[in-house]
């Protein structure tokens, strides 16, 4: 018989075999329904937060979109004066932004961004909603009240510009224009969202959006700081026009072939002493250009012949020179000098209208320029003095008819603007601090004085004639890479003789020369032409080459930029292609390739990497 020793003893007693085996069996099966109620938890609060965040990722993404096309809306309504549509949408991009904000700053957006390189995508949308929210709040909503006062149907009346408002609105737009640029420093340094490629897009497009903003305000600004005084709010300004003739290739476009009196009273625009370029035969100008001027075009006798006086395409050297010609000729000292051609005057007869000639020829912005580039040399084959005069009445038709009521300011600023943006309109003017403002802008044609990369492609009709009429183009600038010091560089350019073989009259197909004691003897009909570049600061010239065949140079210097010319003839219905080979130095900023203003619109390829300071 055994022993009863305590409870525990007795309990076990009776507990059966089976029991004693059961209760750990059933704590480990309710450990394993606690593992799997939480995990099921955790995957039920990681699902849910996937939902919410994706929920938080579908409105940020489309509101997003939304408000950068409101944008982008805004600024078009705001370039085409409509001011009430530019309002709208600048509410439209606000309300967007302010929904795309609170949706990149919620709870779940805030916690996934906080995860290191997974949450890299999340932080880039942060950034982005909030320049998209200070793009329509501080810049598009401010400056659509500003653009009710600025539009163009508000500041042109008739025939005069309302100088004083836009003088008046000047600090506003400063503000707007510096509020606009420290927003596009921020787009630009949006952080890269690494793996997300849609939103690497999405960064992409509002960078480049933002920019534009930046541009268009600080644009507008910088016209409110220069305009009032150019045209005349402080008392008259004169300036000497120059229409240029671009079938006959100059630096800064084309010969002179005519000028006028341009003058502004308070806003006011009149014109007179329209003239043909005989009338500066013999005339010369009082400047000094320096010494690099001087070494690379005093053997043309720049300032004593008026048809060289504009073989630089830096148009601040041609103007200076103009004026000091009009001085002497006639003692008046004109405030500055704006030089335009028949493409150009074209884009405004678009805009304006076109205009009758006493008798009844109609000038249209059709005809404009094949009448006064080539119609007018084969009217008057043998009458320069019959061929001038009809050119002047054109150009004096012209004139009034834009200096006149303009029925729609919005279409000629729109005109304006596509002949500034082919730099058919260039302006110096004689005031310094003027000057340094208009040089910030592309009206100055200017070539630049700092290192960043540079191909300027000068085209000079060495023959005497028009053929440059019939001169097509193509440009190409390509470099290597940032990784060294130095790069290798090419400049490619195709031009090609369109001139017919036969009908021409010999004053346009003939090539006497730019210098009577240097005549030349090339067949009819050939174009003769100066090719010179002008390239990035301390780029040296590896080799050029003429359809692949390596050909003399001229080397000079412009502005501390290196210079290469080639001399080359091109019979008519042929093409030619000459390549400068560089070594430049790598330098930081964009490549520019400015566009002389010829018959021919260019548009340049440009494969230049750029590298950072």
């Amino acid at each position: 018989m055994r022993e009863v020793n305590g409870d525990n003893d007795a309990q076990d007693e009776f507990v059966g075999p089976d029991e004693g085996e059961g209760r750990p069996k059933m704590l480990r099966h309710l450990r394993r329904r606690h593992v799997i109620f939480a995990g099921l938890f955790v995957l039920i609060l990681v699902v849910g937060f996937g939902c919410w965040l994706a929920l938080r990722a579908f409105e940020a993404k489309s509101n997003l979109e939304a408000a950068r096309n409101s944008a982008q809306q805004a600024k078009d309504a705001l370039l085409d004066g409509d001011t009430d549509g530019a309002a709208k949408h600048a509410d439209d991009a606000h309300s967007h932004a302010q929904h795309a904000r609170d949706a990149t700053h919620s709870v779940p957006w805030n916690i996934a961004s906080a995860v290191p390189w997974i949450g890299d995508p999340f932080t880039t949308g942060q950034e982005i909603s909030d320049v998209v929210v200070g793009l329509a709040t501080d810049v598009l909503q401010p400056a659509a009240t500003v653009g009710a006062v600025l539009s163009p149907d508000h500041l042109l009346q008739g025939n005069r510009v309302d100088v004083q408002v836009l003088r008046d609105r000047e600090p506003e737009l400063s503000t707007l224009a510096a509020a606009a640029t420290k927003l596009n420093e921020n787009a630009q340094a949006i952080s890269d969202p690494k793996y997300v490629s849609l939103l690497s897009d999405a960064r992409s497009q509002l960078q480049d959006q933002t920019a534009n903003v930046a541009d268009l305000l600080d644009n507008t600004a910088l016209a409110a700081r220069i305009v009032p005084s150019m045209m005349g709010a402080d008392g008259t300004r004169t300036y000497f026009m120059a229409f240029q003739t671009n079938a006959e290739a100059r630096g800064t476009g084309g010969l002179l072939g005519g000028f006028g009196l341009l003058r502004f009273d308070n806003g006011t625009a009149t014109v007179d002493t329209l003239a043909s370029n005989r009338d500066l035969d013999g005339a010369s100008a009082s400047v000094d250009l320096g010494r690099e001027f001087t070494e690379m075009y005093g053997f043309t006798n720049p300032t004593t012949d008026f048809r060289n006086s504009n073989l630089s395409s830096h148009f601040p050297y041609a103007a200076q020179i103009w004026k000091s010609m009009w001085a002497e000729r006639t003692g008046m000292n004109v405030d500055g000098v704006i030089a335009l051609d028949p493409v150009a005057l074209s884009y405004v007869l678009g805009a304006v209208g076109s205009v009758r000639m006493p008798d009844g020829e109609v000038i249209t912005k059709d005809n404009v320029v094949e009448l006064t580039e080539s119609t007018a040399y084969s009217r008057f084959p043998n009458d320069q003095v019959a061929r001038k005069n009809y050119l002047q009445d054109i150009a004096s038709e012209v004139v009034r008819k834009i200096t006149g009521r303009v029925e729609s300011p919005q279409e000629l600023l729109d005109a304006l603007g596509k002949a500034v943006g082919e730099r058919r309109i260039a302006v110096w003017s004689s005031v310094p601090a003027e000057q340094e403002l208009l040089e910030e802008t592309p009206l100055a044609h200017v070539v630049p004085d700092d290192p960043a990369p540079y191909a300027g492609v000068v085209i000079n009709n060495l023959g005497g004639n028009k053929l440059d009429y019939y001169l097509r183009r193509q440009i190409e600038y390509v470099a290597d890479g940032c990784s060294a010091e130095t790069r290798n560089s090419t400049v490619t350019i195709r031009l090609s003789n369109e001139a017919p073989k036969t009908g021409l009259p010999e004053y346009v197909a003939a090539a006497p020369g730019i210098r009577p004691d240097i005549p030349l003897d090339v067949p009819r009909g050939a174009m003769v032409t100066s090719v010179r570049l002008v390239a990035t600061t301390g780029a040296t010239l590896t080799s050029a080459l003429v359809d692949g065949q390596q050909v003399p140079v001229f080397s000079g210097t412009e502005r501390g930029h290196p210079s290469f010319e080639v001399q080359l003839g091109i019979p008519p219905g042929q093409s030619g292609v000459l390549s400068f080979r560089l070594s430049e130095p790598t330098s930081a900023g964009a490549a520019r390739v400015p566009v002389q203003p010829l018959i021919d619109t260019v548009e340049p390829k440009v494969s230049v990497p750029q590298c950072s300071g």
